[in-house]
């Protein structure tokens, strides 16, 4: 082989590599670069069909023919005061006694069907003290509502009326819920007629707000306003998995944080009202707080203890019977250890009536077994009879 063709061979293979080496560069530059290997997760890319809905109008077809509007009245008597300077009254042309004064309250809310038979579920806050209820359904019929039943406690109520070819919506699952579903919210804000809102679940298991003695809300995004109270919040297949109850606000208007009844409480409650006419939950006659640090460093107990700090007693209740007293700090049930007044509460409201129970007890720094049989919580009306105890505060 001559040195010409050698020449040839050679500049061809430096260029080949030089090509070579400039499409490593360009595509594969980590295969050139100097220093350690960085790995890192990236997301495949992006698909032509986004594997999320477009549309959430089958969700709110399948719900929202369920969803109803609640105008309640009420008659508000007025007694104006005796002058006091009028010491009798003429019987002709004199003085006469001030009238009383009806006028009528009305409100709006919302409501879920729950079953085609007519029942209603929705909050207490909304019914309460009214003397006539209208329900007002989406396809423009109405009629008079009786009450069935109601359950301060939760905050709930189930109503019936009387319609032929009701739409009853499909409940869903607690289970199902998760923080970053996607959730809508169907009522009738400010009464301008049904409205469907989107968020997300923001928190699930929200307690202690003091909006109702039994709490564990789900916290969404979605916009409630007045109105939507009793309303339906669903999941994106239109299953119900909350009852709308509650706004925060400073305004008075949404600010981004709502509150719902979980569907398997509201399940129970409606279940209770239909069957029984009120709710039949386990009692044992305790109103207490949650056991902060601060707390436990009042009472010289371990920061760390957690529990529920009685602070007072129902005088006739199995907690009272059975020893507890006013200042002792229950830290399990059944072995089982206490987090928060609010899940005790529930915990034991889950307990059948009649069952035998043993609380874990702290008195005086000394922990002490205390046993109980769970009672039927009475009516909260009837349930007054407190022994209260002066717990410290930090």
């Amino acid at each position: 082989m001559s040195l010409s063709h050698r020449l040839v061979i050679l500049v061809r293979i430096v260029t080949g590599g030089l090509a070579l080496a400039f499409v490593i560069l360009l595509f594969q530059p980590q295969l050139i670069a100097h220093g350690p290997t960085v790995v890192v997760r990236e997301a495949p890319p992006a698909k032509s069909s986004s594997p999320g809905p477009v549309s959430y109008v089958y969700a709110v077809k399948q719900a929202a023919r369920a969803v109803v509007n609640i105008n309640t009245a009420k008659v508000v008597v007025t007694h104006p005061q005796t002058a006091p300077e009028l010491p009798f009254y003429e019987p002709f042309g004199g003085p006469r006694p001030p009238e009383s004064r009806k006028r009528v309250e009305t409100s709006l809310g919302s409501g879920v069907i729950i079953s085609k038979a007519g029942y209603i579920l929705t909050n207490y806050h909304v019914i309460h003290g009214a003397d006539a209820i209208r329900v007002f359904l989406k396809d423009g019929r109405s009629a008079n509502a009786r009450v069935v039943g109601v359950d301060p406690a939760t905050d709930l109520a189930v109503l019936k009326i009387h319609l032929p070819r009701l739409s009853a919506i499909t409940l869903g699952h607690a289970s199902d819920i998760a923080v970053g579903d996607v959730v809508l919210a169907i009522g009738d804000p400010f009464g301008i007629g049904q409205t469907v809102t989107m968020g997300i679940v923001s928190a699930t298991g929200r307690d202690e707000l003091g909006l109702s003695p039994i709490e564990n809300f789900i916290q969404t995004d979605a916009a409630i306003n007045p109105g939507n109270s009793g309303g339906a919040l669903i999941n994106t297949n239109g299953d119900l998995i909350g009852i709308d109850s509650a706004i925060y606000t400073h305004s008075g208007g949404y600010q981004g944080i709502g509150f719902a009844i979980p569907v398997n409480l509201a399940r129970h409650v409606f279940r209770q009202i239909v069957k029984y006419g009120h709710v039949i939950e386990g009692w044992i006659g305790v109103a207490g707080q949650t056991l902060t640090p601060a707390l436990a460093r009042t009472l010289k107990l371990p920061k760390s203890l957690r529990g529920v700090l009685v602070a007072a007693i129902y005088n006739d209740g199995p907690a009272a019977k059975a020893g507890v007293r006013a200042g002792d700090v229950l830290y399990a049930i059944n072995g089982q250890p206490l987090r928060s007044a609010n899940r005790a509460l529930l915990k034991i409201a889950d307990t059948k009536p009649g069952t035998p129970i043993t609380l874990g007890v702290i008195r005086n720094g000394q922990r002490l077994t205390v046993h109980m049989v769970v009672a039927t919580r009475p009516p909260l009306k009837a349930a007054t009879s407190l022994t209260q105890g002066p717990p410290p505060t930090p």
